[in-house]
């Protein structure tokens, strides 16, 4: 599968390393440019491009760069995707050690992720963003171990979502299946899931655990 990656740090990068070797066709972008991304290619093969080329041809897009940073990604990033590209969204809010206020998300008490949308002007289904990126190339599992790690995915597009579920099963990982992205709430900073290494009931009761509710150290 051809899938493009937006941001090379530790999650975008260990996904790097893990897809390509799992044979996928990667193409991985970050602010600074290509030639910035020259070991990251050496070591896994995968194609470094420029941002508004990462998603050429990708049946999935995985964007994993600051929050502050998702205004800033180019425009018409998804026009040359393939048909029926799954987006998938790895961000988290931040306000006071990184993104700063988000009107967005502090007025209109929008998810991360629903922002994350319009601010890009394409679906996309939360995932990885609880995940401790070691966890990406350490923990991964074959199905059926008991000690296999379980991940909330949201997302209003169901086909999308299932092929990312699909992606994570491939990656070694059970998924929870946490709603909407008006329900992705539940999986956001600070919320019980978040960080949690369990497998899926462990998972659905701290979905059911969450609250809407977001502390002070939270909010911008």
């Amino acid at each position: 599968m051809k899938i493009g990656i937006i941001g090379a740090g530790n999650i975008g990068g260990n996904l790097t390393r893990r897809l390509t070797a799992l044979g996928h066709d990667v193409s991985v972008a970050n602010s600074r440019g290509p030639e910035t991304l020259k070991e990251l290619a050496e070591e896994t093969g995968a194609t470094p491009v420029r941002a508004a080329e990462a998603a050429r041809g990708a049946e999935i897009v995985v964007v994993t760069v600051p929050l502050k940073a998702v205004p800033d990604l180019p425009s018409g990033l998804f026009d040359g995707a393939a048909e029926g590209v799954a987006v998938i969204d790895t961000g988290n809010y931040y306000p006071r050690r990184r993104d700063g206020r988000i009107a967005g998300i502090e007025d209109e008490g929008l998810t991360e992720s629903r922002w994350t949308e319009r601010a890009i002007g394409h679906p996309v289904i939360k995932a990885f963003n609880g995940t401790y990126a070691q966890d990406i190339l350490d923990r991964h599992r074959p199905a059926g171990d008991p000690d296999r790690m379980a991940l909330p995915v949201a997302g209003d597009d169901e086909a999308a979502k299932r092929k990312v579920r699909a992606l994570i099963d491939e990656l070694g990982f059970d998924t929870v299946d946490a709603g909407g992205i008006d329900d992705s709430w539940r999986q956001q900073p600070d919320t019980p899931v978040y960080g949690l290494r369990g497998g899926t009931e462990a998972v659905t009761r701290a979905l059911a655990e969450a609250s809407p509710e977001r502390k002070p150290e939270f909010r911008g």
